[in-house]
């Protein structure tokens, strides 16, 4: 049974016939057995396993691997990643619950689950008052009585009792500044899901930082130009620019976009063909130019000379992938593609030591890229070839060494590791599985806010103690006076002065928690 997807994994009406007859049916009715044609560009629309055809598969969204995967018979291809521009059939091995998306949810739910539920310090104060403030006002009802105070003094101090001890101030101390901050946050260009997710940040030890789309932009840059003669690095661009100026794969739009960049005129090119599993090919001005990898360069007989060979082997231990440019069989030239470093990344690595926090990185790249970038951004521990439904036990090894951790990501395959972390933050680009994971979430997808979160909470915990406190104190020292322990000294709280000391109280609690907003945390 065959069914024909469109570029965005919905059926869609087709005549064609693909060995046997075609059947138009919806994506939710695929059977596990059923074979499905995935065309370039297309989205693969279930796991399972290629049947036939040979292209290359972007599955950062789920593995985190910035270059694409080339994918032939029998390898296994998972539901949501993106085709390049080959034609691929595959057959159906997982739905429903068994597949890996599925996975990924349940290990979501059983990390939801072992994480605890704090309540608020001043909700419980406030609790704990209340009950004092009615036992110390029936104590000082019968003690007044006993004493032979008589009804009327009893009854007013009583009343004092239950003024002071009103838990207006307590009750505010922590919520409005838990309100400020929010607002402060989203102000700073983050947003706060979750309040408790705010207050855990002041305590983190350590950032575990995704690589693809979060220190990195998730999309191949050019990296390094070779040529094969000393300043000739714009023919070289200009030609591979110019053989994929018509190609949909991720590394021909790099190259072509940084050709854009450089305003370098492009070549008319007739006979455009794609080689699959090597390259393309296209006629410029009668020479036929080939660009792609390097049994490609094998094939057409080309030869590097010795410097140039060392410094493409020097950028392939680097992690970088690597395309020739060939000109009939001449070898024009190389260049380095890879995953482009958010320069924002550098300075919020340096901002996190400068606090004291250590940095590590987690990624399904190969160890050589996760070598390269976090050598490149300083960061302190790294973790490669990590598959999704390992990250959270990488979070969970950081914790067993006694850290707080926060985890930053933006895939589908972050969110175990998002739910797992003491701190789950979602780059606001990252896919709606990551965002609904984390506790806090990046507007701007700029890695130094990071930073104003970690200042933001220590700042904001400091002015919760602060009121806290002041709340506290107030009603130690305000409680007995209004109970009348010094009457004996002729010193009396009435109640209308007790209830001016209480609205006293808020307004000071207040006034500082407003003075969180005068702080800076850029």
């Amino acid at each position: 049974e065959i069914i024909i997807q469109n570029e965005k994994g919905k059926s869609k009406n087709e005549s064609e016939t693909f060995k046997g007859e075609t059947r138009i049916i919806p994506v939710s009715e695929l059977k596990e057995g059923d074979h499905v044609l995935v065309r370039p560009g297309g989205r693969v629309p279930a796991d399972g396993v290629v049947a036939e055809g040979n292209s290359e598969v972007n599955e950062a969204m789920v593995t985190g691997e910035s270059a694409p995967v080339t994918k032939r018979a029998t390898n296994e291809v998972i539901a949501g990643t993106v085709n390049s521009d080959g034609s691929l059939t595959i057959e159906v091995t997982k739905v429903g619950e068994r597949t890996f998306l599925s996975g990924v949810m349940r290990l979501v739910a059983e990390a939801q689950a072992s994480k605890s539920r704090l309540q608020m310090l001043s909700d419980r104060a406030a609790y704990y008052l209340t009950l004092i403030a009615i036992a110390t006002g029936g104590i000082t009802f019968f003690v007044w009585i006993a004493a032979s105070g008589g009804l009327g003094i009893a009854l007013t101090r009583t009343v004092a009792v239950l003024v002071i001890a009103c838990p207006h101030a307590l009750g505010l101390a922590v919520p409005l500044v838990a309100s400020l901050s929010t607002t402060m946050a989203a102000r700073q260009g983050f947003l706060v899901k979750q309040r408790l997710a705010l207050e855990a940040a002041r305590n983190v030890g350590v950032v575990l930082f995704d690589k693809t789309g979060t220190l990195t932009k998730g999309e191949f840059g050019v990296d390094t130009i070779i040529s094969a003669e000393p300043g000739d690095e714009a023919e070289v661009l200009t030609y591979a620019a110019s053989v994929n100026s018509k190609s949909e794969h991720p590394i021909a739009h790099a190259i072509v976009k940084e050709a854009g960049r450089r305003a370098l005129a492009l070549r008319a090119v007739t006979g455009f063909q794609r080689i699959a599993g090597k390259g393309a090919k296209a006629n410029i001005d009668g020479t036929e130019v080939f660009v792609g990898s390097r049994t490609l360069l094998h094939d057409r007989g080309a030869i590097l000379a010795p410097d140039v060979q060392a410094h493409v082997a020097t950028l392939s231990e680097q992690g970088k992938t690597v395309v020739f440019v060939i000109a009939g069989s001449r070898a024009v030239g190389a260049i380095a593609l890879a995953d482009i470093i958010r320069e924002e990344s550098r300075a919020a690595v340096a901002s996190l030591h400068g606090m004291g926090i250590k940095t590590a990185m987690i990624t399904g790249d190969s160890e050589e890229v996760a070598t390269w970038v976090s050598r490149e951004l300083g960061i302190d521990e790294h973790f490669a070839r990590v598959f999704p439904d390992q990250k959270s036990g990488k979070v969970k090894l950081l914790q067993a060494q006694g850290k707080k951790v926060a985890m930053v990501g933006d895939g589908v395959n972050d969110a175990p590791a998002l739910t797992q972390a003491d701190l789950g933050i979602a780059i606001g680009a990252g896919t709606n599985v990551a965002i609904e994971s984390a506790g806090i979430i990046l507007v701007r997808n700029d890695p130094r806010d990071i930073v104003r979160i970690i200042k933001l909470s220590r700042a904001t915990y400091t002015k919760m103690i602060q009121n806290l406190l002041w709340a506290t104190g107030y009603n130690v020292v305000a409680l007995p006076l209004a109970a009348g322990v010094l009457a004996s000294r002729g010193i009396l709280l009435e109640p209308a002065l007790a209830a001016l000391f209480m609205s006293l109280s808020t307004v000071i609690v207040a006034v500082n928690a407003l003075m969180l907003r005068r702080m800076k945390f850029a």
